[in-house]
């Protein structure tokens, strides 16, 4: 059940679970105050299980252990081109 976010007339706020086929409060269960519904940001992205791997990759280069490799060559190709011109 999703959780709706409601205002009062006096400016504070409350949070009600509702079905969503129920209808929009009108009024405070708690002070009978009349209540808007408030739009909020929603729940956002739930990701579950343990990640991404390579494998998720269309391209096996762009994954975490060619782009890694690559810096590394490059690293020490750059050490060994500095150890010859000493």
């Amino acid at each position: 059940m999703p959780t709706y976010k409601y205002k009062r007339e006096d400016g504070t706020t409350f949070e009600v679970r509702q079905s969503i086929n129920d209808e929009a409060l009108e009024e405070c269960p708690e002070t009978g105050q009349k209540v808007k519904r408030v739009i909020s940001g929603g729940g956002g992205v739930v990701y579950k299980g343990d990640g991404f791997y390579v494998t998720d990759y269309k391209n096996k280069e762009n994954g975490s252990n060619g782009s890694s490799n690559g810096s590394a060559q490059s690293a020490n190709a750059s050490s060994s081109e500095s150890s010859e011109n000493n």
